[in-house]
Formats: C-alpha cells, structure tokens, sequence
C-alpha cells in the first residue's frame, strides 16, 4: 500500500462528507473515531485556548474508503483498523510530512502495527499507557435478582452530585487529567460534560449507582462511565443502571451500543458479559517518548 493511497486534509466537512458513511458501516469498532470527530467538529476551539487546526486522512482503494485517521492538535492520533502494511504506509507518510503525534489510540494490533512503524521512521520510543475491553450490546439480560428501584434520568439539580461520582470515578481509575479539571473548576475540559446521566435510585429516591452515555452518532450510543460508589457496590445497581441506559439508548434508535472495560477489573468484565454484552476487540494506547504532549489520554474524550 503506498503512502500516496492517504489523502489528508483539514478540512472537516469535506473529510466527513466523503468518509462518514465508511465510519458508520461498523459504528461499534469506529465508535472512538465518531467522538472524537463530533467534539472537533462542534466544539471548533480547543477549551483550553488552543485553536483546532486537526488533520484527518483517509486510505482510498478502488475509489472506496478504506481506512481513516484523526490527529488532534495536541497530538492524540486515532486510527481505524490497518494491517501492518497500512500502518508502516502511514508512518512513513506523516514522518515525511513532518507530523508528530503525541499518543496513538486503536485496536490492538493496528496501534501496535503503527507504533513499531513510528519508532523505525523516528527513533521515537513508544510506551503502553492504556489497553481496554470494547464490548457491544447483544441482548440486554437485566441482572437477577433484579434489585429494587428505577433508573431516573439525571437533571441539573443533579449536577454537584454527578461532578462528585465523576471525579470519584476518575481516582478510581487514575485518569488525572480530568481531576485536574473538576479540581480547577473547569467541568467543560472534561471528557464527561457532553454526556447523558442516569441514576439508578432506590424506592426511597436515594441514588446508589450512575451511568453517562453518549449522544447517538451513526446508530452509536457508549455508555461511558458507569459509577457506583463503594459502599453500594455488590448489589445489582451497576448492572441495573447499565441495562437501564443500555435499553434505552435502543429504544431511541440505537443499532450499536457499545463500552470499555479494564482488563484488570475482572468483576466489571463479568458484570457487562451477564447483563448482555459480548467482547468485540481489545484496544491499546501508545506514548511516544520524543514528542510526548499534554493530551488527555483516556480514550474516548
């Protein structure tokens, strides 16, 4: 595959109008890339001050889109599945156009693929940072016993507490650059202030567990966090606030719902299996020693 099979541009709805429908054939597996490419197309300016000047390619063959790419400006690359092939290609292409990505995230063999490729074109040493489970919704099982209560759909009144959980969330899982934001008051920066919120309550209104998802992008809804404090954990309530939004993303029109998981969480992983979840591919996060950067690096933002 030769580099010159990548057309780049950075010109966002010329990029979308001739690779979304290639994006959204498998919403589920490109369901990062449909995200990420939302935040930069609606938010126009980086919260931070910075100004979005993203870059975005596309692999055509056969006068079909084969393949994409995304390049944050402060250096998170993004890439839909490649071969090995594909990946050396685009390498040497953003190697020679000067680019220098900070971080990649993809599947697992394709951010491989593309960081064994980066470091022969650069000397640039890539380092894992994050690897994670990518589930898909099959048929949602509500957990037995079910546990007493409902899903109630977060409102503003509920915004210190959802703050709260997140951030409680955040520590849990280490992803510093979102506290660092609630801390600094700056909820905007986080990757959750776009997000939907659903609290499962007790019959009494108490909220015991918390879901996020995501506006549907192309038939694509991903649940994203899923919050329980520890003292009401081992109950059901993260299952039953998980199949709450899970059914209802599907209820709006959703074909493909969708969530991560650590891999070293295996009561989390179990939970999505059994309330209907299927495994779908594993994703991996890479840094890159020479041009590290300041960008958030949960995936997903």
């Amino acid at each position: 595959m030769l580099p010159d099979d990548w057309q780049l541009t950075q010109d966002m709805d010329d990029f979308l109008a001739r690779a979304a429908d290639f994006l959204r054939s498998r919403a589920a597996l490109h369901n990062t890339a449909l995200t990420d490419i939302e935040k930069l197309r609606t938010r126009g300016r980086d919260p931070r001050g910075a100004e979005f000047t993203p870059v975005f390619g596309r692999l055509m063959s056969a006068g079909e889109v084969r393949a994409v790419f995304y390049c944050t400006p402060r250096g998170r690359l993004g890439l839909t599945p490649l071969s090995a092939e594909q990946a050396e290609g685009l390498a040497a292409h953003l190697a020679g156009l000067g680019h220098a990505p900070a971080t990649v995230i993809a599947d697992h063999d394709t951010a491989t693929a593309f960081a064994e490729a980066w470091q022969r074109h650069t000397a640039a040493v890539p380092s894992p940072f994050w690897r994670t489970h990518l589930y898909r919704l099959g048929t949602p099982t509500p957990p037995r016993p079910r546990p007493e209560g409902r899903g109630r759909v977060a409102s503003t009144a509920d915004h210190e507490q959802v703050v709260r959980w997140c951030r409680e969330f955040c520590v849990a899982v280490d992803e510093r650059p979102s506290i660092d934001a609630i801390d600094a008051g700056s909820w905007a920066d986080t990757r959750f202030a776009d997000k939907h919120f659903t609290f499962w309550e007790t019959p009494d209104g108490a909220p015991v567990s918390m879901a996020g998802s995501t506006s549907m992008i192309g038939g694509m809804v991903r649940v994203d966090p899923v919050s329980t404090p520890a003292r009401f954990r081992g109950r059901g309530y993260a299952g039953a606030v998980t199949v709450e939004v899970s059914s209802t993303a599907l209820a709006a029109g959703a074909t493909d719902v969708v969530l991560f998981a650590d891999p070293d969480n295996p009561t989390s992983n179990a939970l999505y299996q059994r309330i209907g979840y299927v495994h779908l591919a594993d994703f991996t996060g890479y840094r890159f020693s020479s041009t590290a950067g300041p960008e958030d690096t949960r995936r997903g933002t």
